[in-house]
């Protein structure tokens, strides 16, 4: 996954207010901002694994152990690295906080703050 390096793309969860907030600073620091809601993440399992490869981080890592659907249907279950990219693109309301992508970098925004990590300001 790759976007021009003057726009930042994220997927976020609208209903939350830190999601929300992550969209506001990214649209403070450059122009271009394309915003999609977690219902329109990537659909191919080659866009996830692009996604989780950039991250460096186990699909299992994405997840929001506290929602619902997991905690009732995911937890205390195992599967192989691809069956975890199939339930985050099959549920991606499991996502724990945006993802955004500028140019070739990838971030996974646990704070609204992180998406200055893709556009080099340091904010205290």
């Amino acid at each position: 996954m790759k976007t021009h390096v003057r726009e930042i793309l994220i997927y976020y969860n609208p209903q939350s207010s830190l999601d929300r907030k992550t969209v506001a600073y990214a649209q403070s620091v450059v122009s271009h901002v394309k915003a999609y809601s977690f219902e329109k993440n990537p659909s191919t399992s080659s866009s996830w694994q692009m996604i989780i490869k950039s991250l460096n981080r186990h699909p299992k890592e994405l997840m929001n152990k506290a929602h619902p659907y997991y905690q009732e249907h995911i937890r205390g279950r195992e599967f192989s690295r691809e069956s975890w990219i199939n339930v985050l693109q099959k549920n991606p309301q499991l996502l724990r906080a945006p993802i955004a992508v500028r140019g070739n970098r990838v971030i996974l925004c646990e704070s609204p703050t992180d998406i200055y990590k893709l556009v080099g300001v340091t904010r205290n």
